[in-house]
Formats: structure tokens, C-alpha cells, sequence
């Protein structure tokens, strides 16, 4: 892996990784803003800035956006999380500098309509409406609600409708001019590039980008608590929680081994346990948000009204035995699946440009993958029982969306867990 970075004079960071033998490139920007730097009162503003750049420039109509990417057969989204937005593209090595250019041209030049804005806000509230349609996608955002009540990081991204139905184009200036600056950004690109061509394109194509702005965001803290509502549903939506690691955290990588281990695959223990000795759940898994400065950690199920009232015990049960009798093969099994995942996505410049691009984001510099699969192997038994234990000091999130007749009280759940 040949990795090179450059600082710009305006603060963006431009990172390559350099792939022989491949035809494309995968390049975009990382803004290290999400829905966390949000005020309540603009709660999803960070999202739909993220649609809102796509729909024109003072050089582009929307339509030529999407039509001069797709002219060439590239590709161009976008995405919003609760610390970052990201703004890519994968195209032929021929048309870097256009798929550059058109990310450049949205970030820096956007016209923020207001008649397309509007319409976006319509097109946002239908994608809110489609989220609380789905419940086993919403009841996450009911979860980090709970774990993070009165925050920003707790807030869904797509913010709620009541009040992205009347955001006004002020908020989404206001926003952009808070924290869209080239000391906030990663430019990244993987695939067929030179490194010192892409920078000297990158500097003309971000000439107007600020260094500097003055956002600010929240430190996160945990509370924990408890969600329910009664929904007439064929199946019940069931979350529980506790206090994560954060991507600094020493307990990092034994956490991950530790969620591997309890629910990251077929082979784990709340999937054989749950699924395929009990039958309770069709989908059942574990899940991790590791923040800069905290974390959350999740087991989801989803089961019949009829089979709540075992689930829960079990899921419960799981979670205590694996800080007791964890074993070393299902230890060196979870390390394997983890190292796995991390030398296939090297396959991708997709996934390269991603790390790359969220790694200078959170750490400032590039982390080889021979450190990470080192990490990784250091985990032992005794750090993954210890990081479970760290788990259960912490006061639990439960959140269930269905049919609750059978779902115990949550004082009864929290002394299921002692």
C-alpha cells in the first residue's frame, strides 16, 4: 500500500493510496461535521445540506450534475452521520480531474435554491416517513435517543419533521459557513492515481475553500434509559444497549473481538443460542458506534410477540456469560472474521478511499493495515472478558417497538444483567 498525504495551504488534507493494475478511481471528501454539531432547533440540517449541494452551482444545474458523472459511467452519493458527511465518486482513471471538479464545484459553490430547496425538503420528509414505516430501521434512532438523551449525537440524522419541514435557507447558510472548511476536510482518492498531479488539481479545484471555521460540538455522555411504543406489528423490534468504547479507547479493538464474538456472524453466540438452537429470531446481532469521545454498544432482535417473553432472558443470559466463560477458540475465531473483513475491503478502492478518508478524519494520519491486524492479534482472552465486564457497570438502554404485552419492565431487564 502506498499511501502519500499534503497538507493545502487552506488546511485540506489530500490523501492517495495508489493501486497498480486497476482501471478506476474512488475519490472524495470527508467533512468531520455530522448531526452531532447541530442545534435542537436545526436538528437534520446536517443531512439535508448533504442533499441540497446536488441541486445546482453557479456552474451547474442539478441535472448536469448528475448528467456529466453519469456521461462517463461514474458513480456520485453522499452520506451523513452523526460525526462525519461525505461526499464521493468512483469513476475511469481518465475522469479524476471531472469527478474532482464537480465534488469541488458542489462544496464550494452551491446555490442553496430556494425553490430546489423546497422541493428537497419535501423529498427529505418522505425519506423520514419511509424510516418510520420500516421498524427495525427506526427503532435504532429510538435507541440512540435513549443512551443520549438531549444531545446532539442522540438526534436522528434525518432530523425530525416537524422541524426540517421548516428549516429555511438560512439555517443551511448558516450551517456551511460554520463548518465547511479545508481544516475539517480529507480529500481522498484510491485507485489509478498520481499522487502529485491529484494535488496540484486539488489546489486549483479548492481555491475557495476557507481554512477556517468557528463550529463547535458537544462532548457525548451516556445515559441510558428506556423507549417503548405499542405498534401493531407482526414482529417486535427489541434494543438493548450500554456504554461503548469511543475510537480512541484502549479497549477498541478488544471491544470489536468481544462483538464478533457475542453477535457478529453466524457462528456466534446470541446467533447459534437465539436462532438456531431456540428458534426466537429470525435476525438477531450486535452492533457498535464508536465516537470520538464515547461509544455505544447494541444487541438487536427482532422476534414474534409470542417468543418476547423468552428472548429477552436469553439475550440477557448471553451477555453476562460472555464476560465468564468466553472461550480462546471463540476468540481467535472472532479475530480471524475481523482481520478477514479488513484484507478483503483492501480488494476495493472504494473502501480504501473510505479509510482513508475517515482515518486522517479521527486519527490524523493513516493507519497501516499491518498495525491494525496487529492490534487485533494482541487481543486476548482475558480482553474480551474484560471489556464485557466493562459493559454491564454501565446503566442499560432498552428500546422496543411492536406489540409489547411481553416485554418485562426495564427494572426487571437492568437486574437481569447484575
Amino acid at each position: 500500500m502506498t499511501v502519500r498525504s499534503t497538507t493545502l495551504a487552506n488546511g485540506l488534507r489530500v490523501v492517495t493510496d495508489a493501486m497498480p493494475g486497476v482501471e478506476t478511481v474512488s475519490l472524495g471528501v470527508w467533512v468531520g461535521v455530522g448531526t452531532r454539531n447541530e442545534r435542537p432547533e436545526v436538528n437534520g440540517v446536517a443531512h439535508l445540506v448533504e442533499h441540497m449541494v446536488f441541486k445546482g452551482t453557479r456552474r451547474r444545474t442539478a441535472f448536469e450534475i448528475s448528467e456529466h458523472i453519469e456521461a462517463v459511467g461514474g458513480h456520485l452519493n453522499a452520506y451523513t452521520t452523526r460525526e462525519h458527511t461525505a461526499y464521493y465518486c468512483k469513476v475511469l482513471k481518465e475522469d479524476a480531474a471531472l469527478g474532482l471538479d464537480i465534488i469541488a464545484d458542489m462544496l464550494q459553490h452551491s446555490l442553496l435554491d430556494e425553490g430546489e430547496l423546497a422541493r428537497e425538503r419535501a423529498v427529505v420528509l418522505q425519506e423520514i416517513g419511509q424510516a418510520e414505516d420500516t421498524p427495525d430501521d427506526i427503532v435504532f434512532d429510538r435507541f440512540q435517543e435513549a443512551a443520549f438523551p438531549d444531545q446532539g449525537v442522540g438526534r436522528p440524522v434525518l432530523g425530525r419533521p416537524e422541524i426540517v419541514g421548516a428549516l429555511p435557507r438560512t439555517a443551511l447558510v448558516d450551517y456551511i459557513g460554520g463548518y465547511y472548511s479545508g481544516e475539517r476536510m480529507v480529500l481522498a482518492a484510491a485507485g489509478a492515481i498520481d499522487h502529485d498531479r491529484f494535488v496540484a488539481m486539488a489546489e486549483a479545484a479548492f481555491r475557495d475553500l476557507p481554512a477556517h471555521r468557528p463550529g463547535t460540538v458537544d462532548r457525548t455522555r451516556y445515559v441510558g434509559g428506556d423507549f417503548r411504543e405499542e405498534r401493531d406489528l407482526e414482529q417486535l423490534h427489541f434494543v438493548l444497549g450500554f456504554d461503548g468504547v469511543g475510537i480512541h479507547d484502549e479497549d477498541y479493538y478488544a471491544h470489536s473481538v468481544m462483538s464478533t464474538l457475542l453477535g457478529g456472524g453466524m457462528s456466534s453466540r446470541l446467533f447459534q443460542e437465539v436462532r438456531e438452537r431456540r428458534g426466537l429470531a429470525y435476525s438477531v446481532h450486535t452492533f457498535s458506534g464508536a465516537y470520538d469521545d464515547g461509544g455505544l454498544f447494541g444487541i438487536y432482535a427482532g422476534t414474534g410477540p409470542e417468543q418476547a417473553a423468552e428472548l429477552i432472558p436469553v439475550v440477557c443470559a448471553e451477555v453476562r456469560r460472555v464476560a465468564e466463560d468466553a472461550t480462546e477458540e471463540e476468540v481467535r475465531r472472532a479475530r480471524s472474521q475481523l482481520k478477514a473483513g479488513i484484507l478483503m475491503s483492501l480488494e476495493s478502492t472504494m473502501s480504501r478511499c473510505e479509510q482513508l478518508g475517515q482515518q486522517f478524519l479521527t486519527f490524523g494520519r493513516h493507519l497501516p493495515t499491518e498495525e491494525i491486524v496487529r492490534r487485533i492479534e494482541e487481543v486476548d482472552l482475558e480482553a474480551v472478558r474484560k471489556t464485557a465486564r466493562r459493559l454491564r457497570r454501565s446503566r442499560p438502554t432498552v428500546a422496543a417497538l411492536g406489540p409489547l404485552q411481553d416485554v418485562e419492565d426495564y427494572a426487571r431487564i437492568a437486574a437481569r444483567l447484575d
